[in-house]
């Protein structure tokens, strides 16, 4: 059993009330961690903290907090494997799969905010006998808090850019997946990140997560998760009139169109649906095919989808690991089996995957949380299992005939995160990324992104941008500075 403790002032503490909890490994459904049950006296000590550090850190140059920065991506990179490992036990995911993208990312966050805020520029207004400049300053201590199918990956894109621009940062990582954020304070500390400038706090939302967001010293908090909690939040921010910004659910749709290379649609819309188990709010839920080549594409689709290995986590040959906690597994199950009530055909998949123990391993996986990629058509695009977020492996397909159908197909949503358009055709791709409701739209891509782009959704799917400048906008005030000359 692992022991995580709380940061609290560069210093590694258990919860004020001596109270924690158990992380489960997914792969296997055992305990693997103990974890502190943080609560609102942590929540003062944290802030108190962070609030002492933030004069300091606003104050050294920006080339000394890139420094540190980029101290800290180094040491990310230097611990991918053990990064990895930890992250794939924490969260079912492959551990290949760790290494290749969430580490790495997180080691690019980090190094990319360390240079875009040497380049984060202000602006000036010459007028007649006078001049205005702009300063762009931090605002404080900000809560940052970060949702377990990324776990590492999505924490560090929030602390990064709020540190970039010197804000203190009292960060909670999900309760479902700590490990990786208390590893990561480590690296902090052996970095030289000052003491109290990035605080982090375990425990749960209704707990230290209010207690952080409703505190009255806090000046903005960065959010993504679940539109519900979503909107709490934001009530908070507005009771206090601070910023808040909010990455919410999504229910991408991925619209084909006939033209399309078809091979290469399928193989890379089997990756956009059931990457990381389908626990990637840019995933896949809804593909939606033109009548001419829809039986083609789910023969396609099925066949390769069918090839796809659930297996541990530590196998190098798995696709698809674990589901990240049993409360989640349980509600991917009943979303499967609401899908049956409404009429829905299971092509493939719709159970429970076992791993009986010995398979290729020593561990005993035969408790763990898998489930097997499932295929549905034959659903009304309004059913609840079109309109809710399943966020597990699981999409639905469906036709349609002619342009305009497959826009109001994938425009029928409350969410709006992403959406794929898969053609040949240049008019069509760029009319239909206009006439999609979406905040990110990849034509013939996937999960391509470039850390310089806003990231964010509409309607539902959230508030504000991340990424990039906006990012390091979100993070700062602006101060008008008027100087009159020729007096």
């Amino acid at each position: 059993m692992e022991k995580l403790q709380n940061y609290i002032g560069g210093e590694f503490v258990d919860a004020s009330s001596g109270k924690s909890f158990d992380s489960v490994n997914p792969s296997t459904g055992e305990k693997w961690a103990v974890c502190p049950r943080s609560d609102s006296l942590d929540a003062e000590l944290a802030v108190k903290s962070a609030s002492e550090a933030f004069y300091s850190w606003k104050k050294k140059s920006v080339k000394e907090r890139a420094r540190i920065l980029n101290k800290i991506a180094d040491l990310i990179e230097e611990n991918t494997q053990v990064l990895a490992r930890i992250e794939s036990i924490d969260n079912g995911k492959p551990a290949w799969l760790c290494e290749q993208v969430d580490i790495p990312r997180a080691a690019a966050n980090f190094r990319y905010f360390a240079e875009a805020v040497t380049q984060f520029s202000s602006q000036s207004y010459e007028m007649e006998g006078a001049i205005n400049y702009v300063l762009k300053q931090p605002l404080g201590p900000v809560v940052c808090i970060s949702p377990w199918n990324l776990p590492l990956y999505l924490f560090t894109w929030k602390i990064a850019p709020a540190l970039a621009v010197g804000n203190s940062v009292i960060a909670k990582p999900s309760e479902v997946t700590p490990a990786s954020a208390f590893h990561l304070a480590k690296i902090c500390l052996e970095a030289g990140l000052p003491d109290g400038v990035l605080n982090i706090c375990h425990g749960y939302g209704d707990e230290i997560g209010t207690s952080l967001v409703t505190h009255p010293s806090i000046k903005a908090v960065s959010f993504t998760g679940g539109t519900t909690t979503g909107r709490l939040i934001a009530q908070e921010c507005a009771k206090k009139l601070i910023p808040c910004s909010l990455e919410l659910g999504g229910k991408n749709p991925a619209v084909v169109f006939a033209d399309c290379d078809l091979e290469y649609t399928v193989r890379n819309l089997v990756r956009s649906s059931f990457t990381n188990q389908g626990q990637i709010c840019l995933c896949s839920s809804r593909i939606i095919v033109e009548d001419s080549i829809y039986d083609e594409f789910k023969e396609l689709f099925l066949e390769a989808t069918k090839k796809l290995k659930v297996g541990p986590p530590d196998a190098k040959d798995s696709d698809l690991g674990a589901i990240v906690s049993k409360e989640h597994f349980e509600k991917i199950l009943g979303c499967i089996e609401k899908a049956r009530d409404e009429g829905g055909s299971i092509l493939v998949g719709g159970s429970q995957y076992q791993i009986m123990k010995g398979d290729k391993s020593d561990k005993d996986f035969s408790k763990g949380y898998y489930i097997s990629p499932t295929v549905i058509e034959g659903l009304d695009n309004l059913c609840e299992t079109n309109q809710e977020e399943i966020f597990g492996p699981v999409v639905t397909i469906q036709r349609f005939h002619g342009y305009d159908k497959s826009i109001s197909l994938a425009n029928e949503s409350n969410y709006g995160l992403s959406a794929t358009i898969w053609t040949s055709d240049l008019n069509t791709a760029h009319r239909a990324a206009r006439d999609l409701e979406a905040g990110i739209v990849w034509i013939n891509t996937w999960l391509l992104r470039d850390l310089r782009t806003p990231f964010g959704g509409v309607k539902q799917s959230g508030l504000g941008r991340e990424g990039g400048f906006d990012a390091l906008e979100f993070f700062t005030e602006k101060k008008n500075v008027c100087v009159a000359y020729d007096i």
